[in-house]
C-alpha cells in the first residue's frame, strides 16, 4: 500500500516539525495522526488552508508550549509508585503499561493521557524505571516509575537509588596525598668531565705566563 502524505500540525518525534509535509504509512495516519488531530491529509485545499492559518496555529502552539514548560518545572524529580506481584527473579506477573503510568502521574496531581507517555514497550520487571512523558511535543520530561511488590519495598528501592555507590563515596572521602617532589636528575657524563678539563686549561695558561 503506498504511503500517505500528511501535513504535521505539531512536532512529531522522528517525523518533523509543524507544517512539514511527510509521507507515513496509511495505518499510522488513520489510527493515530488524523484522529488525534496531529496531522491532516496533504491535499491542495488543506495546504492552502494551513498556510492561511499558520500564524494562528504557531501562536497557539507557542502558548501551549509555555504552559507545558511551567508545569514541567513543578514535576522535577516526579516519581510514581506502581504495585505489582512478581516472581523470585523480579519478573512481573503481567506488566506496567503507559495507561498505568498516566494514571500514576494524574494521581500525583498532573493530568496526562496515555498517549503522552512515551513508553516503547511495557515494563515487565521490578525496580525503578525512567520513562519519558510529553507535556507538549517540544516539552518532554523524565518520570521515575518505581515498580515494587509493596510500598515498603518501593521505599527501600528509592532509598537505595538515592545512596551513592560505595566506590564513589570512598573516592569522595579519600584524602588527596601531595605528589612526591621530583628528584634532581644526575648530571650527564659529558657535563661531569667538562669541569676538570676547564680547570686544567686555566693551569696551563698560568704556567705559560710564568
Amino acid at each position: 500500500m503506498p504511503a500517505m502524505e500528511v501535513i504535521l500540525l505539531e512536532r512529531i518525534e522522528s517525523l518533523g516539525q509543524m507544517g512539514d509535509v511527510v509521507k507515513v504509512k496509511p495505518g499510522f495516519a488513520r489510527n493515530f495522526l488524523l484522529p488525534q488531530r496531529k496531522a491532516m491529509r496533504a491535499t491542495k485545499q488543506n495546504l492552502e488552508h494551513f498556510e492561511k492559518q499558520r500564524t494562528q496555529l504557531e501562536a497557539q502552539n507557542l502558548q501551549r508550549r509555555q504552559d507545558a514548560e511551567q508545569v514541567s518545572g513543578k514535576m522535577t524529580e516526579l516519581a510514581v509508585m506502581v504495585i505489582r506481584q512478581a516472581g523470585e527473579t523480579g519478573q512481573l506477573y503481567g506488566s506496567v503499561t503507559s495507561r498505568d503510568i498516566a494514571d500514576g502521574v494524574t494521581a500525583a496531581g498532573f493530568t496526562v493521557g496515555r498517549s503522552q507517555v512515551l513508553l516503547q514497550q511495557p515494563i515487565k520487571t521490578l525496580g525503578i524505571h525512567t520513562v519519558r512523558v510529553a507535556l507538549h511535543p517540544e516539552v518532554i520530561i523524565a518520570v521515575k516509575v518505581n515498580v515494587a511488590q509493596s510500598e515498603d519495598e518501593a521505599k527501600a528501592q528509592a532509598q537505595a537509588e538515592a545512596k551513592p555507590a560505595p566506590a564513589a563515596a570512598a573516592a569522595e572521602q579519600a584524602p588527596v596525598e601531595p605528589a612526591p617532589a621530583a628528584e634532581a636528575a644526575p648530571p650527564a657524563p659529558g657535563e661531569a668531565e667538562a669541569k676538570p678539563a676547564k680547570a686544567k686549561g686555566k693551569k696551563a695558561k698560568s704556567d705559560a705566563e710564568g
